[in-house]
């Protein structure tokens, strides 16, 4: 053992909702995380064992996202759709309240926003810098391993 711990991003995403979408879009996705180093949690992997006929059981799922969420040192969230899904929304919001970096990815070309500055709704982007916030915009996995984008500096522990 080399004794580098490697850093937590916690993946925010609606993917694991469609059988098709789990085994087409997660897997590039998750590679180019772990391409840059970084042990990605993946939330339907994780937590969603769950039996639906047992009582409690979207709670416990809940509560094992937040604790994830919590425990993970950033969150790259997938705000796909208009407007992205909800349960990604929720994850984001935690993360920003709990001051994690937050990095966006949205390969949808649809616009969904209430700002001619931003993309998406204004609130999405309270995570990220006023300037630059750019540099935390994933637009396609071909991004992920840029240097010019904030996600490489962080995972190998430099100044975005």
């Amino acid at each position: 053992m080399t004794g580098t711990v490697r850093k937590i991003i916690y993946l925010a995403n609606p993917y694991g909702f469609s059988a098709q979408q789990r085994v087409l879009l997660l897997p590039p996705l998750i590679a180019a995380l772990e391409a840059l180093g970084l042990e990605v949690w993946e939330p339907f992997e994780r937590n969603n064992q769950e039996d639906p006929a047992l009582p409690g059981w979207a709670y416990r799922i809940g509560q094992a996202d937040f604790r994830d969420v919590r425990q993970a040192d950033a969150l790259f969230a997938v705000v796909n759709g208009v407007p992205p899904d909800e349960g990604v929304m929720v994850e984001l919001g935690m993360a920003i309240a709990l001051g994690k970096p937050t990095f966006l990815f949205r390969d949808d070309f649809r616009r969904a926003t209430d700002s001619e500055e931003y993309p998406l709704n204004l609130m999405l982007f309270t995570g990220l810098p006023r300037q630059g916030w750019q540099r935390y915009y994933y637009t396609s996995i071909t991004e992920i391993p840029a240097l010019d984008k904030a996600l490489v500096p962080w995972a190998k522990g430099r100044a975005g």
